[in-house]
């Protein structure tokens, strides 16, 4: 289990799931957020990582309406309540319909965690380490750094100049802000007519600077039908990787207990 941050003040930790894409590069039967990966929903394990942070208090999945499917997500699973809203025609209007839910509840300066529904392999390592270096910003998101060279093209796909990668990364989630600089952010970007893509752009829109967390790569989105298969790998990795870490605290816890005994 990894260590938590204890909270400084009694500000609340709120997540938001927009879950109302159908994903239709996946060619299946349903939306992606709902196919079965490792034996459970995508979904699923999506709110559940979300979950097993200590200060997230509340979750918000955003829903196609009369979505049929989910009744098939196991919230007995989850440790965390998990409250649901009709989702949007974009996602930024999933995200600000989550805002709007919650808006009797939180308070201007809370938090508020956004993050993709089709990334279930997300770390809780990684939201302790967005919650620690934004914690004193106006917020952020996680982030990985780009490894190959960048091009940037024209409309025929003819290249216009090479990208110095040094500055350039790949925008993750979660994406961490405060809810009414997020909720009016999100409401000033859908009144321009841009299309929002992520928190983050609204909130450089607005003329806030996020500050980007370095993150696992392996808090991938499942966007194509061979990423089912890279997300299953990763999720036995982790696992491999926790039983691997407990098994080596109770060696220590033993081998600490035999020096007690032998009054080492």
């Amino acid at each position: 289990m990894s260590n938590t941050t204890v909270p400084s003040n009694r500000l609340t930790y709120w997540a938001i799931v927009p879950a109302a894409g159908i994903g239709k590069r996946m060619r299946a039967d349903c939306p992606k957020q709902y196919l079965s990966l490792a034996g459970r929903p995508i979904l699923e394990h999506t709110i559940d990582r979300l979950a097993q942070h200590a200060l997230i208090s509340e979750i918000v999945v955003a829903l196609a309406s009369r979505d049929p499917y989910w009744d098939t997500i196991n919230l007995n699973s989850i440790s965390k309540p998990v409250m649901t809203t009709s989702g949007g025609e974009e996602r930024c209007d999933s995200v600000l319909n989550g805002l709007k839910a919650i808006e009797s509840q939180a308070k201007d300066n809370d938090w508020v965690l956004v993050h993709d529904a089709a990334r279930p392999c997300l770390r809780v390592d990684d939201i302790e380490q967005l919650i620690v270096q934004c914690k004193d910003t106006d917020g952020g998101l996680l982030g990985i750094t780009v490894k190959d060279t960048m091009k940037e093209v024209d409309d025929d796909a003819f290249i216009t100049q090479t990208l110095n990668r040094d500055h350039i990364w790949h925008a993750l989630t979660p994406q961490m802000f405060r809810y009414r600089a997020l909720r009016d952010a999100l409401e000033l970007g859908i009144k321009s007519g841009k299309r929002i893509t992520d928190e983050a752009m609204a909130m450089e829109l607005a003329g806030i600077r996020p500050k980007l967390v370095s993150a696992h790569a392996d808090n991938i989105k499942i966007t194509q039908p061979e990423d089912l298969a890279l997300a299953e790998f990763y999720l036995q990795q982790q696992l491999d990787q926790q039983q691997l870490d407990q098994q080596q605290l109770e060696q220590q816890a033993h081998d600490f207990g035999n020096d007690l005994l032998d009054g080492g």
